[in-house]
């Protein structure tokens, strides 16, 4: 039964008592571990499909194996981090161009399909590399020229720049999860909601309003998960969820990203445990150069005088942190506004943005259209930049809709002004390959990437820049590179880092998942979950 604020509110009648917003309810040891997301319904268990959201990516984590991990609760940074997974050892040339991967012997995929083999590994790469063929994450996969199985268990990655990092930036992400080849033939589009994987659960069921059931794998090959079902729910409403949590129906929620919420529920429950990673998402806002009056460099310059980051941060009470430019402040990479020079420093000035926008033709203010989702972070976060750029005349004409469908409106390049929430990992170049390269530039069609501000298209860009920087196999030299990257996109502003948030997980203290949340993904395994 799919799970409203209303009727959730007639359940909980009769645990009125023990919901009352205090300690969350415990459930007994022997039942399933069960998990809701801020999201309406499943989109896709298929790791390669574009525009998933976070509920979908926590599902298709447990489902799914890549070649090698990172810890539990963390982000591998340097190479000696790295952890085998399906692969049981690797080995990169001097030059950093060509991998090779040693597959781990009898690992079984779900549901009889056999074993996983070279085969399998590239026909997952061989999908990202073909232009023909739309998939999640794809400009990532443009520095792989070619992948071969040089026998049914090693698998060979040739690159056309040097990557030192090849395991963070392109291995360990979730679209390079690998898919069984004969399921996926097989089953044709069924495949997204009937998916195949070698992870630790696979898939029994699957409803848009009742979620994700998924079994513990007996044939994993690092054993069978601790606790043998795990539910993924999906309640989009934050009342609905947060009570559902008190009232014991849940024993984990995404939290609500949004002011007081954290406060409230520290109050309310002292025991509640809260999962969170540092720094979390990167909160970007994409403008788009191919619509008036965002298509005028002093509008854009205007829009960023306008934000106060700092104000932004501090209502998140702890979990943001201001961005200057588009790296999380926390990585290599990132700028400082001391380093910049002052025509990039942007600091709150919503008299100079006045000034530009006047200066630009619009003295008496502009209005523009734009939309969000109403996941609680995204909407929060619109809602306080829509106040602080109406003090300057310039109004956002927002729409709150439902966060699937914000995703696909996205890709199809109907916003001007997108707020675009993710956690990457400590690989400097990922971001501005997904978000700012030309390749990623977004399509009314669907079939391009998320470039939504056009940049390297509708203006020049970084691409040269960003060739250069993967071409750089020094650590230090790359770092000093990302850095003319970031003090270019400040000149430009095609988009605008606002604030890293961290991803919260509230957690039922009677659940123990096995390992500290740290850093990483805002998805994590729960095949070490156990109720205690």
């Amino acid at each position: 039964m799919k799970l409203t604020r209303r009727t959730f509110l007639a359940q909980a009648s009769t645990i009125a008592a023990a919901a009352a917003m205090g300690a969350p309810v415990a459930h007994a040891k022997d039942e399933a571990i069960s998990i809701a997301l801020a999201a309406r319904s499943p989109t896709s268990i298929n790791p390669q499909q574009p525009g998933m959201t976070g509920g979908d990516n926590w599902a298709i984590h447990q489902v799914f194996d890549t070649l090698v991990k990172s810890d539990e609760g963390t982000f591998a940074i340097r190479p000696e981090d790295f952890r085998p997974s399906l692969a049981e050892s690797w080995e990169s040339s001097e030059d950093a161009k060509t991998w090779t991967y040693k597959l781990r012997r009898g690992v079984k995929f779900h549901k009889g399909y056999g074993e996983m083999t070279a085969d399998d590994v590239v026909f997952t790469f061989a999908r990202h590399l073909d232009p023909k063929i739309v998939t999640n994450q794809k400009p990532l996969y443009s520095n792989i020229d070619a992948v071969k199985a040089l026998d049914p268990h090693t698998v060979q990655f040739t690159l056309k720049r040097p990557d030192p990092l090849f395991n963070g930036s392109v291995v360990t992400t979730l679209a390079a999860s690998i898919l069984c080849r004969k399921a996926f033939e097989e089953r044709g589009k069924d495949f997204a909601m009937n998916p195949v994987g070698t992870g630790p659960y696979q898939v029994e069921s699957v409803s848009p309003s009742d979620g994700i059931q998924l079994a513990a794998f007996p044939d994993h090959f690092a054993g069978p998960a601790v606790t043998k079902t795990i539910h993924v729910r999906f309640i989009a409403d934050t009342t609905a969820r947060t009570l559902a949590f008190a009232s014991g129906q849940v024993d984990m929620i995404e939290g609500v990203r949004s002011p007081g919420w954290l406060p409230s529920m520290r109050q309310r429950s002292a025991s509640t445990i809260f999962d969170a990673t540092a720094p979390g998402s990167f909160n970007l806002l994409h403008l788009n150069l191919t619509r008036p009056p965002l298509n005028d460099i002093r509008v854009r310059q205007a829009i960023r005088y306008a934000i106060n980051s700092d104000q932004i941060a501090a209502a998140f009470a702890g979990l943001a942190v201001p961005m200057v430019g588009v790296i999380a402040p926390q990585f290599a990479g990132a700028v400082k506004k001391a380093d910049l020079p002052p025509e990039l420093q942007f600091n709150y000035d919503p008299k100079k943005a006045k000034a530009l926008l006047a200066e630009a033709g619009h003295p008496g203010g502009v209005t523009i259209p734009c939309f969000t989702s109403q996941r609680e972070d995204y909407a929060a976060i619109m809602l306080m930049l829509q106040e602080q750029l109406r003090a300057v005349g310039i109004n956002l004409d927002l729409k709150i809709i439902d966060h699937a469908t914000m995703h696909s409106e996205n890709r199809k390049d109907r916003n001007s002004i997108a707020l675009y929430s993710s956690s990457y990992p400590p690989v400097p170049t990922q971001p501005f390959l997904q978000l700012l390269s030309a390749e990623a530039d977004v399509k009314a069609d669907g079939a391009g990437a998320e470039n939504y501000s056009h940049y390297g298209v509708a203006i020049p860009g970084i691409d040269a820049l960003i060739e250069k920087a993967q071409d750089e196999p020094d650590f230090n030299k790359r770092i000093a590179l990302i850095q003319d990257i970031e003090k270019q996109v400040l000149r430009d502003l095609p988009l605008l880092g606002i604030v890293t948030l961290s991803y919260v997980i509230a957690r039922n203290p009677r659940v123990n998942i096995g390992f500290p949340v740290k850093s990483g993904y805002a998805y994590w395994r729960l095949n070490k979950a156990t109720r205690v």
